[in-house]
């Protein structure tokens, strides 16, 4: 008994055309954009049937835009035409199938817009049959009479290509939302960080946010050798005012404080509310000694009270410290404790200036 003759796709053309389209629709697979899509269909259609030329057209509400092209010599591509103006938008329209043996002898097709091109024949299939997106074009130097198998195969390969198209606009509407979706997250978490360091009544930084922000400038301003000072307010009649005006009032005067102190210090100086009735400031490269920064302070108090009619006076007790580059590394909270020192020396004096005034 003779052996099975075994197949063999190399020694049947056809087999060999279905072969290369499986190839082709397993390659599509995996294609994520739609410039690849074009550049590999266009080539693909004119591998399939031996053509001279093909093209990838998308059509674009009323207009056919041929995006791509496998030629021996420039088509269309990139330019765009009006459906009725040529035959891919036929063939959309009708959403079937043309093969057109000689294209000067058929109406449909524009002759003066084939006239100075190789294209004597042709065949345009569309990509999807129902509502088409788009169609692919095969042309021929030479007379054709394309076979029924090969505009089969072109239709398959076109078939084939819608369901790419829509997997390829799925796939960058996901990507799109993912995008979103992070940057919402990554937004959402720079928001968070944002309040985790900031005051939430008067919008300057809390004391982590100070603690972290100055202890990073610190060290930068020591290696540097940049001037820098830090200054440490305590606010005069906070808890009078909350006793005698209640605390909505008293919040008033602490947001009131901030907007002296945003005014006296710069934006790169690092200005925050620790807690309660206590605020701090790093001033950064400032050319100002300790006693020019706190007639600059209280002439904005000044400027403050004269201005804005309240039912206290804006006023603090003020210490400042300069920073110094001897060797040795300062810490936040060595300035902030050394600031402090001095800030409660300027109260004590205050008060007993005025015990002394009030017993005369």
């Amino acid at each position: 008994m003779p052996d099975t003759a075994r197949f063999d796709p190399d020694h049947c053309p056809l087999s060999r055309q279905m072969h290369f389209l499986l190839q082709t629709i397993q390659q599509l697979s995996m294609v994520r954009s739609l410039d690849e899509v074009q550049h590999l269909v266009a080539h693909a259609a004119r591998e399939l049937t031996g053509c001279d030329g093909a093209t990838f057209v998308l059509r674009e509400k009323n207009q056919c835009y041929y995006a791509e092209e496998h030629s021996i010599s420039p088509l269309w591509k990139g330019q765009r035409f009006p459906l009725e103006a040529c035959i891919s938008g036929w063939c959309m329209q009708n959403g079937m199938a043309v093969n057109i043996p000689d294209v000067f002898a058929d109406p449909r097709v524009p002759h003066t817009t084939y006239r100075d091109t190789f294209v004597k024949s042709m065949v345009m299939v569309p990509i999807r049959t129902l509502d088409p997106v788009g169609a692919i074009g095969n042309y021929w130097a030479a007379p054709h009479h394309a076979s029924a198998e090969e505009v089969h195969l072109l239709q398959t390969l076109a078939d084939s290509v819608s369901v790419v198209l829509e997997n390829v606009r799925v796939y960058h509407e996901l990507e799109d939302r993912v995008r979103e979706r992070t940057e919402e997250l990554e937004s959402a978490l720079q928001q968070i960080q944002h309040l985790s360091i900031t005051d939430d009544l008067t919008g300057l930084y809390n004391r982590r946010g100070f603690r972290l922000l100055a202890g990073q400038t610190l060290c930068r301003l020591q290696r540097s050798r940049e001037p820098f000072l830090l200054a440490y307010l305590d606010v005069d009649g906070l808890k009078k005012t909350n006793d005698q005006h209640g605390h909505g009032v008293g919040d008033t005067l602490l947001m009131d404080m901030a907007t002296v102190l945003r005014d006296t210090f710069r934006a790169s100086d690092i200005v925050a509310r620790l807690g309660g009735d206590e605020f701090c400031v790093l001033a950064v490269g400032t050319g100002d000694d300790q006693h020019q920064v706190r007639q600059r302070f209280e002439a904005a108090l000044e400027r403050f009270n004269l201005s804005i009619q309240r039912p206290y006076r804006l006023a603090c007790s003020l210490g400042i410290v300069p920073g110094e580059h001897n060797g040795r590394t300062q810490t936040i909270d060595e300035m902030i404790a050394e600031a402090d020192k001095w800030m409660y020396r300027e109260k004590t004096a205050r008060r007993g200036v005025k015990m002394v005034a009030g017993r005369g």
